[in-house]
């Protein structure tokens, strides 16, 4: 793999910071590394992969230098969370991802439960879409654990951001868009990945500590674009290969699950699911 030039972020525990022209994918390559012990801290960035996995198995495709693909490896001590708690380590990375690109491009960013960042339409959707309503995907995240006997022995942390789109791709219109797009600036790839790693250093530190989680949550919710709207959350377990259920996203837990109001009263608390924002209630 060759290598790029290397974000200085030595003030952090990413010290280890690997920049290459072409992948099959990130996460998979530091899981690798994860099982044969590589130290917390790793990270790995690509211009390229060939191979590149959303959740679920879905495929994560962009022309090379387009986009920032970023995983980062962590090794938290299993006496400070929770395995239920593991979202949580996501929310670090969007929350400082939404800092990060703020400062850089002065585009605001929002959290969709659970993992993707957004912003705004510019103009809603004319005609009825399929799926979310009402917004435009920046940005997804993906969680991969390594598990030796019953505790989580490591975390790969992978981002990907669209930074550099030519254009939108008329079947993804109203759906997500680019940061180069929206600010009209070629985006420094290098500065915000540097950007992103140091803030996530102070949010991974404080998730750490004692009260840390609240202080986490707080920031969570505040940037939340699913809190009070109005979602259909797919859920696909082992007993059940898919159901839905629709209501109101009321509250996120201290686990990071997202709790759901239904139409007759009832709340359902969500661990995993695909959540769609739907079109707002007629007033």
């Amino acid at each position: 793999m060759e290598r790029n030039p290397i974000t200085d972020v030595s003030e952090t525990r990413f010290k280890n910071v690997e920049w290459v022209s072409e992948i099959e994918s990130t996460n998979t390559e530091l899981l690798r590394r994860a099982r044969e012990e590589a130290p917390e801290g790793e990270v790995l960035i690509a211009d390229l992969q060939t191979a590149g996995r959303g959740r679920r198995g879905r495929v994560w495709e962009a022309p090379a230098r387009t986009s920032l693909m970023m995983s980062i490896l962590l090794r938290p001590p299993p006496t400070a969370f929770k395995v239920s708690q593991i979202s949580l380590f996501t929310s670090a990375l969007a929350l400082a991802t939404i800092s990060a690109v703020q400062e850089l491009t002065g585009i605001t960013l929002q959290v969709k439960w659970p993992n993707d960042l957004v912003t705004d339409s510019i103009e809603p959707p004319t005609r009825p879409i399929d799926g979310d309503f009402g917004y435009r995907k920046i940005a997804g995240i993906l969680t991969e654990t390594v598990i030796v006997g019953r505790e989580v022995n490591a975390l790969v942390i992978g981002i990907g951001i669209n930074t550099d789109w030519p254009e939108v791709p008329p079947h993804l219109e109203h759906r997500a868009s680019s940061l180069n797009l929206i600010s009209g600036k070629k985006t420094n790839r290098d500065l915000l990945s540097k950007k992103i790693l140091i803030n996530l250093e102070k949010r991974y530190d404080s998730l750490l500590e004692s009260g840390g989680t609240k202080k986490l949550l707080r920031e969570l919710k505040s940037n939340s674009a699913t809190l009070h709207k109005q979602v259909k959350v797919e859920i696909s377990t082992a007993a059940e290969p898919m159901s839905a259920i629709e209501g109101t996203a009321i509250d996120i837990d201290n686990d990071g699950q997202l709790l759901v109001r239904l139409a007759n009263g009832d709340e359902k608390t969500i661990n995993v699911g695909d959540v769609y924002h739907l079109r707002p209630l007629p007033r």
